[in-house]
């Protein structure tokens, strides 16, 4: 079976050091807020050119504690997608605020900026938009309507470290950029991790009071906090890898060009760098006909795929109370139908990607010849 992520091979390729760093973690005696934790969250801020790195024990817990440090709570209106993992509006719903959507681009997968203005509201507080599958989100358009509005902007960047507009990264458009290093990530811990990036110092310093138990001193509490810390073993862990991120970033995108030439002239929709931006291909998705029938087939000619997500949220139960049925946000629901994942790593050998490559294609045409046959 070809997976849709092999996280042993790269293991396999820094073990050595990996045990090294784990080694050193285990005979200091240093397993919460020790040297790592600190080096890490100045490395991942220089990385991503912002001025304060936060980290924290998940990418939700990143999102909650940006809401919480904004003072987001009941009453309040966070805009935000149907088309995500439910951590987005997970986080919303924690602080007690209610997630308002707004449709994606059937093209991108990404918030659709020309909608997001008809959803502000006086109870608007902050725009919540996701970088999917590792494309930025038209971050120029969001910000420039963030600041008509005076509007918070906190960039769910789980799946997009490394991504950037121009020259400059996602996590650095908004008031904050949220990061996951939940295993399968580009940037990826043994176990659950998260980071934020903020430029404002003020917000940075009530961050890490609310990640630890809501004060600034130990045994001295301001308000209510959570543990929410990054434990010295994970983050050295994430400072082995981060030196290799934008050569596994490269990689991926090496992956992913030859899928896309291999896939051009199949007619199935493919992903794409935004202008002037870099996609660092979390994953590679795809649209096509009668998705769970493809995914079947794949499965049975040895290939692994996911569907990133099966049932946008405002269809979810949790989201019940907000009284959206279908046929609300038709390009997620479409999307969410239609989408596919199929293997993408940067260890992806070119023998493995063939055969990924031509399972799609046996399936694809059969779909032509069978529609062909039906108009017949």
């Amino acid at each position: 079976m070809i997976p849709i992520c092999d996280l042993k091979k790269q293991y396999d390729q820094l073990r050595e050091q990996m045990l090294r760093a784990i080694d050193e973690v285990c005979e200091s005696g240093a397993f919460i807020n020790g040297p790592n934790v600190k080096a890490l969250e100045a490395e991942v801020a220089a990385y991503v050119g912002g001025k304060h790195g936060l980290a924290l024990n998940s990418g939700t817990d990143a999102l909650h504690l940006a809401l919480r440090a904004l003072d987001i709570g009941p009453g309040d209106e966070v805009i935000t997608i149907p088309f995500t993992f439910v951590a987005t509006t997970e986080a919303i719903g924690i602080v007690g605020a209610r997630p308002v959507f707004v449709d994606i681009d059937p093209q991108t997968y990404n918030i659709d900026a020309a909608l997001i203005e008809a959803a502000i509201t006086p109870r608007t507080r902050a725009i919540l938009p996701v970088h999917l599958y590792g494309r930025p989100a038209p971050m120029h358009e969001i910000m420039a309507i963030a600041q008509r509005h005076n509007l918070a902007v906190i960039e769910d960047c789980a799946q997009a470290i490394g991504a950037k507009i121009g020259e400059k990264f996602v996590g650095t458009f908004g008031t904050f950029g949220a990061f996951s290093f939940f295993p399968s990530k580009n940037l990826g811990a043994y176990g659950d991790g998260g980071m934020l990036v903020t430029g404002d110092a003020a917000l940075a310093d009530r961050v890490r009071s609310l990640r630890g138990h809501g004060g600034r001193v130990k045994y001295y509490h301001e308000e209510l906090g959570v543990n929410s810390r990054l434990d010295e073993m994970q983050a050295a862990i994430l400072r082995v890898k981060l030196p290799h991120l934008n050569e596994w970033i490269a990689r991926r995108r090496a992956v992913a060009e030859r899928y896309t030439a291999a896939f051009a002239e199949m007619g199935i929709q493919l992903p794409a760098d935004p202008p002037g931006g870099l996609h660092v291909y979390h994953q590679y998705t795809i649209r096509v006909d009668d998705r769970d029938r493809v995914q079947t087939t794949l499965q049975s000619a040895g290939v692994q795929t996911m569907v990133y997500y099966p049932v946008p949220l405002h269809l979810q139960k949790v989201h019940a109370s907000l009284g959206q049925g279908e046929g609300t946000f038709p390009q997620s629901e479409r999307a969410a139908r239609e989408v596919i994942s199929i293997p993408m790593f940067p260890e992806l050998e070119p023998q493995a990607q063939q055969t990924v490559i031509d399972a799609v294609k046996s399936i694809c045409d059969d779909q032509v010849s069978r529609r062909q046959e039906i108009v017949a």
